[in-house]
């Protein structure tokens, strides 16, 4: 069967080559079209004859058409149609060998091959089959000399009206354009008609439905075994605006949209780099969502955008609704309390960290954006510490590794004291503690433990319930519960204050937020049964599982383990941007200088007054 339509395909186009040119364009062999794949049943199988027959049928229906042609007197004028349909179809028998990789598998797996026909309305039933659905617009309409008849198939509410009315419609059916061309091509139609940017062809109706779904426009025409897919993508989303969460005092305050052709341009305009790469794929077999991973080509590592792009490939599931979907299937240690993916939702923040060498990852209907790869410090680090002077934003880094060992360590430290090392608290204070713990009777570690629940269950309902009755159940539930527990003789007034240090603290370093509850949780525990060896004993655990992680690759505990002195410039403290020349070592960029060294054009007073004059 296969021969058979190879050998006629080649004859045939052999005859309308040879009629319309001289002499022909290259040596056609029919060997070429052969399938030589070893697998047997693949050959065989009842979806590649189903293709092939498709393929005879339309193949005949040219042949058809062509002989026609031929009886009348219009060949000259429509020999290029002829030439475009067998183009067509050579590229559509090609896509039938195993070799070329070209069959498309949906989600039960079977093989989806449906090629478009050259019958309009053939087209529009199959589309209409596909997608049958009230919000599927299909718009028939005539145009040219000859009525020639097309079809526009969109979506009504993800495409732009104006568009559609005045780019697409009004030049085909314009009378300005009726005298132009006789019988338009789809070349024709595309490159001279069509007042739209962006416009690309495709033949499979696979492809079609998955652009149709994203916003494009679909234009058939009758007699061309191909669409036109017209970039008229519009629909309502919200705009760039303040984010809620990374906000700072000095600095941008714009922040991602759900949209990703919003935030695609945020990067761009903070980074005016011909070498900034966008690189978009779909995945998800039901929502199709666009994932784009964003790096500077010059000095990003090669090696970690091919990792990025390995991992996303492998995700097969049914839908990706947001980009943490995609930070759960490409982490390094889905099963750490440590995320090894950070995140923001910033677009200087995001710049910042692809002009280190890092990789970003956007995710259509996300406003949180992906870094790959992130370091432990990175928690510790705000953008504001780069906006201000180098020795303010040292002392805020440095009140933040406090705040975090605060909201850490205070409930475990004061369960071991109170428990088990009382000697090591100071007289007067020992008989305060004993004084407000008389009534209480609860042991510490339990007293703690009631304490940091009712802590969370005020902190979820605070951020799930709407803002202004969230913040109200917060800080009444608080003063009330607290109160009320002492009055009570439930817990101590030493063991409110330590629950709203921690909580206090805790709000400092949001980043670290979820595992920070979890290593609260096991040193409270530990110091219970073991006081201060139980809390050491977990904290070497935790360093030790820190000092094991990787985030593609790269050490998770740099620049501390393994040492790095070049990486110590921007850890507990943030030297002055000159002196920063190199980017981070462990990222192993491409390009490791940032800047030349030294940047600063004088060194002394003298310098400076000699500039000036």
């Amino acid at each position: 069967m296969q021969k058979i339509v190879s050998r006629i395909y080649n004859y045939f186009r052999n005859v309308i080559f040879n009629f319309g040119e001289s002499q022909m364009p290259e040596h056609y062999s029919s060997q070429k079209y052969l399938l030589n794949s070893p697998d047997a049943d693949m050959v065989y199988s009842a979806k590649k004859l189903e293709a092939l027959l498709t393929f005879a049928e339309r193949l005949l229906e040219v042949m058809q058409r062509a002989a026609n042609l031929l009886k009348s007197s219009q060949v000259n004028t429509e020999i290029e149609i002829i030439k475009a349909e067998l183009e067509v179809l050579e590229r559509q028998l090609l896509r039938l060998s195993p070799l070329a990789l070209a069959y498309e598998r949906n989600s039960t797996g079977q093989i989806e091959y449906s090629p478009v026909s050259s019958n309009l309305s053939k087209n529009l039933e199959t589309m209409k089959g596909i997608l049958a659905s009230s919000d599927i617009v299909i718009r028939e309409f005539d145009f040219g000399l000859t009525k020639r008849k097309g079809g526009l198939i969109y979506v009504a509410g993800l495409t732009d009206k104006e568009i559609i009315n005045n780019n697409i419609l009004s030049p085909l059916m314009g009378g300005e354009n009726q005298d132009k061309y006789h019988l338009p091509t789809i070349d024709i139609i595309q490159k001279k008609l069509l007042t739209v940017g962006d416009i690309k062809k495709s033949d499979q109706i696979s492809d079609l439905k998955i652009y149709l779904l994203s916003g494009e426009s679909l234009l058939f025409i009758d007699g061309i075994s191909e669409a036109l897919i017209v970039n008229s993508a519009k629909w309502e989303t919200r705009g760039v605006e303040k984010p809620d969460m990374d906000n700072v005092i000095r600095g941008p305050r714009e922040g991602f949209s759900e949209s990703i052709m919003i935030n695609l341009p945020l990067l761009r305009r903070k980074i005016h780099n011909s070498h900034l790469r966008f690189v978009t794929i779909k995945i998800g077999d039901q929502t199709k969502t666009d994932v784009c991973i964003a790096y500077l080509s010059n000095i990003a590592n090669d090696k970690l955008i091919e990792e990025i792009k390995i991992r996303l490939n492998r995700i097969n599931t049914d839908a990706i609704l947001d980009s943490g979907y995609i930070e759960a299937f490409v982490e390094d240690s889905p099963y750490s309390i440590f995320a090894t993916i950070a995140y923001s939702e910033k677009p200087d923040i995001v710049a910042a960290k692809l002009l280190e060498g890092r990789a970003a990852i956007l995710v259509d209907g996300s406003p949180i954006v992906l870094t790959v790869p992130t370091l432990f410090i990175e928690s510790f680090q705000s953008p504001e510490d780069y906006y201000v002077r180098p020795y303010f934003g040292s002392l805020l880094r440095l009140i933040r590794f406090l705040a975090y060992f605060a909201s850490v360590f205070s409930p475990a430290v004061y369960v071991a004291l109170i428990t088990f090392h009382q000697e090591l608290i100071p007289t007067p204070l020992l008989i305060n503690f004993a004084a407000g713990r008389a009534q209480v009777p609860f042991p510490a570690a339990f007293e703690a433990l009631a304490m940091g629940a009712v802590f969370e269950i005020l902190r979820e309902a605070g951020v799930r319930l709407p803002r202004p009755i969230g913040s109200a159940i917060s800080i009444v539930g608080a003063l009330v519960i607290g109160q009320t527990a002492v009055s009570a003789g439930l817990i101590s007034p030493i063991m409110v204050i330590i629950v709203g240090i921690t909580a206090i603290a805790s709000f400092v370093i949001p980043a670290q937020a979820d595992s920070s509850v979890i290593i609260r949780l096991c040193l409270l525990l530990a110091a219970g049964i073991a006081g201060g060896f139980g809390i050491l004993m977990v904290t070497l655990v935790v360093l030790l599982h820190l000092a094991s992680l990787r985030s593609f690759g790269v050490p998770f505990l740099s620049p501390f383990a393994p040492l790095s002195l070049s990486g110590l410039k921007d850890a507990f403290f943030r030297v002055p941007l000159w002196a920063m020349a190199q980017r981070p070592t462990v990222l192993n960029p491409s390009d490791i200088m940032r800047q030349s060294f030294p940047t600063r054009s004088f060194t002394s007073e003298n310098d400076k007054h000699s500039s000036m004059e």
